[in-house]
């Protein structure tokens, strides 16, 4: 990946402005901080057909104008002490409006397809194998499902690394709203690198003046990034829990922007020796449920930043190389939530499509290759709304009111055409939905 060219200096280009008379139109506010739509960086604009009348270089100053109308400085600083900033337009407004609008439409569908459970145990999942890819993590898709899903530990690094982030996401999720503190934000970091760094002394610890932090150029010596020094870390990370806990805010800071700025600073600043990504994300969760967005929960960012890891990183270079301009990483993560957002109603769409044919399916006369009675079906309907219940020879019986035998053999009916499976619970066996139980109905 290239460095991109820094764009021209607005002194410079303001004499031009002066030269090619439409100094007044840099005032007018007639002109967007966006090119349709898109928050663009002069490592790109310099590239396109400027509008009639202006050059590049002339162009870039007007939306330059525009951004500075709009520019809001955030309690952050760049390594250099300068604010970061960013500079909310039109898109952005309507992008954060959708975030917000689209949580209450989400629990309405969820609800219609069986309750919000099960699109939470596959988003803790998916983001945990994505977040730990994003950083080389090399276990496939299958088999992280199966570690997770089965409980059982894990065999290499990477799955450890997968692993850690589904404990940690999860350890979020359980302790709800809670403040931010160093300690914390180190605990979650423990937890994320157990087993997964050179050296167990690095989790949970900040970087010292020892360890020499450099971002490369993934397959060249290129260096992107140089984090700021070592002897900065514990304060600039203090200040950064300020920030998450909207110490001292004025103006207003729309939730969503605190918590995409707080995914930013993690990675900018690189507090510790591994595993500042995996920080950086799973504090972007805790924020956003800081502030009330449960829809959160049941999103895998990292799965559409992994398909587009370059954006990612542009986002960051971007930022860094126009006046600490945030509002590029803001526009770029808010491009992933929707995204996520979107990929969530698809899913919650193909399950609801999932359910009503399946439930076409228990209205004829032969299921799985057996004809099923009235008590077979209601379970098997129960089964698909909560596919993580367990059924026991007891509870079939009381709930229909039958003897013993009727519902044993009502169960091992449902064992033998291969929709139900069996385990032992203390002294009874228990029968539970098999893996991909509405496949197999629906088949």
């Amino acid at each position: 990946m290239k460095i991109p060219v820094d764009p021209p200096k607005l002194n410079e280009v303001f004499e031009e402005a002066v030269k090619a008379g439409i100094l007044m139109d840099l005032y007018s506010g007639k002109f967007s901080p966006e090119v349709q739509g898109d928050y663009i960086h002069w490592d790109r604009l310099r590239h396109k057909t400027p509008p009639d009348g202006l050059t590049s270089r002339t162009w870039w100053a007007t939306i330059k104008f525009a951004r500075l109308a709009l520019k809001q400085e955030l309690a952050l600083q760049d390594k250099d002490g300068e604010p970061f900033s960013v500079s909310i337009g039109f898109r952005l407004l309507k992008s954060l409006h959708y975030v917000d609008r689209e949580a209450a439409d989400a629990i309405r569908k969820m609800e219609s397809s069986g309750g919000p459970g099960r699109f939470l145990i596959r988003s803790l999942i998916e983001e945990s194998m994505t977040s730990s890819q994003l950083e080389g993590a090399a276990t496939s898709r299958v088999v992280a499902k199966e570690m997770l899903s089965t409980g059982r530990f894990p065999r290499d690094q990477s799955e450890r690394m997968i692993y850690n982030n589904y404990l940690a996401m999860k350890l979020v999720r359980e302790r709800g709203k809670r403040r931010f503190t160093v300690d914390e934000i180190l605990e979650l970091h423990a937890l994320l690198t157990a087993g997964t760094m050179e050296s167990d002394s690095d989790c949970g610890r900040l970087r010292d003046a020892d360890d020499n932090v450099l971002i490369f150029d993934r397959g060249s010596d290129t260096v992107l990034h140089t984090p700021p020094p070592a002897k900065e870390v514990r304060e600039r990370l203090e200040r950064l829990c300020e920030f998450a806990n909207g110490q001292n805010e004025d103006p207003f800071i729309h939730p969503v922007v605190r918590a995409i700025a707080i995914h930013f600073q993690i990675g900018y600043d690189h507090p510790f020796c591994d595993g500042n990504g995996r920080t950086a994300r799973v504090l972007f969760y805790w924020s956003m449920m800081n502030s009330g967005y449960w829809l959160t929960e049941y999103l895998s960012i990292s799965s559409v930043l992994r398909k587009s890891q370059g954006n990612y990183m542009r986002a960051y270079l971007y930022t860094e190389h126009d006046d600490s301009d945030m509002t590029y990483f803001i526009s770029q993560q808010l491009d992933a939530i929707e995204q996520s957002i979107a990929g969530l109603h698809a899913y919650i769409k193909s399950k609801s499509d999932q359910k009503r044919q399946v439930h076409r399916t228990l209205g004829t006369s032969r299921v799985a290759g057996i004809e099923l009675n009235h008590r077979q079906r209601a379970l098997l309907a129960n089964a698909l709304n909560d596919p993580d219940r367990a059924y026991t020879v007891a509870t079939h019986r009381a709930a229909h009111q039958i003897s013993y035998p009727t519902a044993l053999g009502d169960l091992t009916a449902l064992v033998n055409a291969g929709l139900l499976e069996t385990q032992m619970a203390g002294r009874a066996y228990e029968y539970l939905p098999v893996v991909g139980f509405a496949d197999r109905l629906r088949q």
